[in-house]
Parts: C-alpha cells; structure tokens; sequence
C-alpha cells in the first residue's frame, strides 16, 4: 500500500518484478491460438500481470478501464500504437520498445499493443488500481468507436 499523497511508481513495480523471474509463480507459456497472461500479484493499489506474444500477436485498440498502469518489456521487442482522437480524426504514433524499455501512462491511455519480430516476447504490465474493465475500439471515420466494453471476471 503507497502512503497518502505519495504517487505509486508503476513502472518501478512492472521493473521490480521483472527482474526477479524466478519469483514468479508460473512460468510464461506460449500459445499459438491467442496472447497468454498470467496476473503475477495483486495488491491494494494495483495488479501485476505477465504477458506472452508470439510474432504477429497482439490486442487491439483498447483502454484500461480508467487505470493507469505500466509496461516493462522483458524479452523480445513490442510495437506500441498509442492512439488520440484530434481534429479531424483519430492520430496513431507508434514506437518500439526492446528488451529493457518500458513506459507509463496514464487513466486515459488508448494503445494497441503488437508482436511485430520474429521471436517471442514477454512483458510485465501493472495496473493501479487494479482493473475492472477494458473498452475496446476501432478507428472509424470520425476517431475512435467502441466495439466492446469487458469485465475483469467475465472475459479474462
């Protein structure tokens, strides 16, 4: 539990746990038919989870439900698509994160992420607090349109 007033670090967190693998209770597993994830730990204020991505893997365009969060590649490389509605429609800027890197964002962040290597990758991602839903949407002619809205307990 953070202290009153004091910002939890999320990417700190994502970095904590992922250099300790061997304190993770699963190891990560791949899955050809779909992304696999595992939620490694949850706390007051957030929630950890690991992911796995195999070349051409990847989630579409999505929110995370008004939390805000972080992301630590752990092996492998990962194409961010952050997206934002604008004058005119919606602006994608992508960028590619490697071994290593990782970001934060905040309770409005948009993105898709994507496996677009040759090889696996594996990435820790936090969540504070932690999630309750996830919206999903499309780009159409006018920006970002909801396709789905999905709850934590229900479709993961």
């Amino acid at each position: 539990m953070t202290a009153v007033g004091v910002r939890l670090d999320h990417l700190a967190v994502a970095q904590h746990y992922a250099a300790s693998p061997e304190r993770w209770p699963v190891a990560p597993r791949f899955d050809p038919a779909e992304r696999w994830y595992h939620r490694l730990a949850v706390a007051d204020d957030y929630e950890v989870w690991l992911l796995t991505w195999l070349p051409g893997q990847g989630t579409e365009i999505h929110d995370h439900g008004g939390s805000a969060g972080a992301f630590h590649v752990f092996r492998g490389t990962l194409v961010e698509d952050t997206v934002a509605n604008g004058p005119g429609g919606a602006r994608v800027a992508s960028r590619e994160l490697g071994e290593g890197a990782g970001r934060r964002f905040g309770g409005h962040h948009v993105h898709r992420m994507t496996n677009l290597s040759t090889r696996p990758a594996v990435s820790v991602h936090v969540y504070g607090p932690a999630l309750t839903t996830m919206t999903k949407y499309r780009l159409g002619p006018a920006g970002l349109e909801v396709l789905t809205v999905e709850r934590a307990g229900a479709e993961w």
